[in-house]
């Protein structure tokens, strides 16, 4: 007779996945002054405290483990699988890694990766040659690098959500959302009237989807 594999207490778990994910993304952001590290910071810790639900101690389980057993008691809680909240309390019956919400997840989090890979291209480009950033996703969006980082976590949150996610979640958000108007702040005095027009005409985070005029784009 074997024991079943544990579901948590996979502590080498949490730093494995936690380190390659936070590798992967310094590896696109590369951040270089003080506010760059502050909203990488805030989403490591993210990462971190989703991993160590995810594998480690299911505090969010354990918080909700009254209401759960009572209105779902068909659900073994304490296994792996039900820790993908949402597909449990819609009533996904197959395996949740196939379910609605996990395909979802996983959409938001690889178009954040690229989100965020693409726009660390053009933005180097850009710090390289001391132009304006406006290729690209910069076409699209002020803010991109910020706003791949928001898609990274809502992805995560329908994959996996937990009570101390789900409250870091909005604070981080608005974090971003200060980075960016002192980001703004910092380049608007740079290069002046050049980034008047391009942020008058460019959404800060949610893309207009219309075409786009390219000459105006190439200044």
């Amino acid at each position: 007779m074997t024991e079943a594999a544990p579901a948590y207490g996979l502590w080498s778990l949490v730093i494995i996945n936690s380190l390659v994910f936070i590798i992967f993304a310094l590896s696109f952001f590369n951040p270089r002054s003080k506010r760059d590290w502050r909203s990488f910071g805030a989403f490591s810790a993210f990462l971190v405290a989703l991993f160590t639900e995810m594998y480690g101690f299911p505090l969010t389980i354990y918080f909700l483990s009254g209401w759960l057993q009572t209105n779902y008691p068909q659900v073994d809680w304490l296994s792996h699988d039900a820790g993908h909240l949402l597909e449990m309390l819609f009533g996904w019956k197959a395996n949740p890694h196939f379910g609605p919400f996990h395909i979802l997840s996983m959409v938001f989090i690889g178009g954040g990766f690229w989100l965020l890979a693409s726009a660390w291209r053009v933005l180097y480009r850009a710090q390289t040659t001391g132009t304006l950033a406006t290729a690209g996703p910069y076409g699209r969006i002020r803010h991109p690098q910020y706003a791949a980082f928001v898609l990274i976590m809502f992805g995560f949150l329908l994959q996996w959500p937990t009570i101390l996610t789900l409250v870091m979640f909005p604070v981080m958000v608005t974090m971003y959302l200060r980075l960016a108007r002192d980001e703004e702040r910092e380049v608007r005095a740079e290069f002046g009237d050049v980034y008047d027009r391009y942020a008058a005409r460019t959404p800060a985070f949610l893309p207009r989807f219309r075409n786009f005029n390219r000459r105006e784009m190439k200044e």
